[in-house]
C-alpha cells in the first residue's frame, strides 16, 4: 500500500508526538506491535516506571509468575521507540537467554547476549567498547558486569534494567563484591530493578498450611453430630482391637 504525504506526515507525527508520563497513549506503539496478553497491573507498572522520571529509576516487586519481564519489556520498548537505546539488561546467568528469546519473540527488540568469547572477538576486531551499542539490547551475567565494571561504568546508559534485584541485599556489607560493585558504576544511571516481595516460600508455604488446617477444621464443625460419634466409635473399636491383638501375641511369646 502506497502512502500520500499527507498520510505520511500524519503518520510521522503521531510516531513522534510527546505524551505525557501517565498516559496510556505513551504504550499506544510500543502495545501495538507486541505478541503480548497484557494485564492492567501490567501496564499500571509500566506507567508508574514513567511518571517519575526524574527519580533515576524504579522498582517492581511482583511475586513469581505476575509478569516482571513483560513490564520490563514495556520500559525498554518505549525507550527503544524514543531513540534511547544504550539498554543494559543484567541477569543471573541462567536467565540471560530466557531474556532474549522474551524481547526478540514478543517485543521485536534486536538483543545480544555479551559474554567473554563475544567480548573478546570485538575487542580483536577494534571495538574497544563493546558495551557502548545502540545497535541493540545488551544482556549480561551479574559476574561478567562485575569483571567488567570499567567498560560497563564509561558507557552512558539511556536504561539499566537489573533482574533477581534481591540477589544484591546486603549491599552495605564489604563481602557483597558484586551488589558493591554494580551500585558503583550504575551509581548515574537510570535504572530499573526487578525483584519478589519481601514474603519469602517458606513463609508463603507456611500461610497455606494454615489455611489448609482451618479448612478442616471447618469441614470438622459442619459434620453431622452422628457422623462424628460414629467415627469416634470405630476409631475406639479398632483401637481396642489393636490392643487385644497386642495382648495376644505377648501371652503367646511368654509360654514359648
Amino acid at each position: 500500500m502506497e502512502l500520500t504525504d499527507y498520510q505520511a506526515k500524519y503518520l510521522a507525527f503521531d510516531l513522534t508526538r510527546r505524551c505525557s508520563s501517565d498516559s496510556l497513549e505513551k504504550l499506544a506503539g510500543t502495545v501495538a506491535g507486541a505478541q503480548v496478553d497484557l494485564n492492567p497491573h501490567q501496564v499500571d507498572a509500566a506507567l508508574f516506571a514513567f511518571n517519575s522520571p526524574l527519580s533515576r529509576g524504579a522498582l517492581l516487586a511482583d511475586e513469581v509468575g505476575l509478569g516482571k519481564t513483560i513490564e520490563a519489556g514495556l520500559v525498554v520498548s518505549q525507550q527503544w521507540a524514543e531513540r534511547k537505546r544504550r539498554i543494559l539488561i543484567i541477569t543471573p546467568s541462567n536467565l540471560r537467554k530466557q531474556w532474549h528469546q522474551e524481547m526478540s519473540e514478543k517485543f521485536f527488540l534486536p538483543c545480544r547476549i555479551l559474554e567473554t568469547k563475544p567480548y573478546n572477538e570485538a575487542i580483536r576486531r577494534g571495538i574497544f567498547r563493546p558495551f557502548d551499542n545502540t545497535d541493540a539490547v545488551t544482556i549480561c551475567s551479574y559476574q561478567f558486569a562485575r569483571n567488567k565494571a570499567g567498560d560497563v561504568a564509561t558507557t552512558p546508559w539511556d536504561l539499566v534494567v537489573i533482574d533477581e534485584a534481591h540477589r544484591l541485599r546486603n549491599v552495605y556489607k564489604p563481602n557483597n563484591i558484586i551488589a558493591n560493585t554494580i551500585r558503583n558504576v550504575l551509581k548515574a544511571c537510570s535504572s530499573m530493578m526487578l525483584t519478589r516481595p519481601k514474603s519469602s516460600s517458606s513463609e508463603l508455604a507456611q500461610h497455606q498450611r494454615h489455611e489448609r488446617a482451618l479448612a478442616r477444621r471447618q469441614r470438622l464443625q459442619v459434620r453431622p453430630p452422628e457422623t462424628r460419634s460414629a467415627s469416634s466409635s470405630a476409631r475406639t473399636t479398632t483401637a481396642s482391637r489393636s490392643r487385644a491383638c497386642r495382648r495376644r501375641r505377648r501371652r503367646r511369646a511368654s509360654r514359648s
